[in-house]
């Protein structure tokens, strides 16, 4: 188990930081972007399971079955998902080469079990006509914001990989990353039909008529102030 009496220690105030292996980096050095990157992911999920903790369990009528159904789900697969992640993220602070030993890695079960639970709740999900907005009326904005920092997670991976080899990064990593970040916009379209909330689809600019923006409106109601203070 880990035992941490101390946060600080100094020995990073120069910019530069230890991988697993004990060599030094900087902090600005490829590999921690990685690392960096999965940890501000990390803590992403925890607003997720925030932001779902705060739904509403009950509303003039009776329980929201479908709200603790949610929350039952969340509180189950969200802290998995939060402990995967500080496994990559200690894989991801040294090269593969020199992971060390007894150090227990991702495997093919965990990018497994993202795709079962997709298909579970696809069997639920009407299939899309479009693409869709980032946006909710609940938690589904901040699913939307940890399915893109996902994707920078990935996107941070690809260039450690491009930085220092192919054999910089486990294959499997790249494919659990491009999982997750899936299984989040899955989860959050979910999310969305469980709480009847309706989602917000991307019109086409040809297909959205002529653009006259807000600014008439925004005149008229200051027009409106003016007109009240001289009440």
């Amino acid at each position: 188990m880990v035992r941490i009496t101390r946060v600080y220690t100094g020995t990073g105030d120069e910019g530069q930081t230890s991988l697993v292996d004990g060599s030094r980096r900087s902090k600005a050095d490829p590999r921690l972007e990685a690392v960096g990157t999965c940890d501000e992911l990390n803590a992403l999920l925890g607003m997720c399971l925030m932001e779902i903790s705060r739904l509403p369990q009950h509303e003039d009528g009776g329980n929201r079955s479908t709200v603790q159904r949610l929350q039952s789900i969340a509180n189950q697969a969200l802290p998995r998902i939060q402990s995967e992640l500080f496994d990559l993220g200690a894989e991801l602070a040294c090269p593969p080469s020199k992971i060390p030993e007894g150090m227990v890695v991702l495997n093919e079960n965990q990018a497994s079990v993202l795709v079962d639970e997709m298909d579970a709740w696809l069997e639920q999900l009407e299939p899309l006509t479009s693409f869709i907005l980032p946006s909710g009326e609940g938690p589904e904005a901040v699913i939307h914001l940890t399915r893109t920092v996902t994707r920078r997670l990935e996107r941070t991976v690809l260039r450690l990989a491009e930085s220092e080899g192919k054999d910089a990064v486990r294959p499997l990593v790249l494919v659990y990353i491009n999982r997750l970040s899936d299984w989040f916009f899955v989860f959050g379209r979910w999310v969305c039909l469980g709480l009847g909330n309706d989602e917000s689809l991307w019109m086409p600019l040809g297909h959205r008529g002529p653009e006259t923006g807000v600014g008439a409106l925004i005149r008229k109601l200051n027009q409106n102030d003016e007109e009240f203070k001289q009440i």
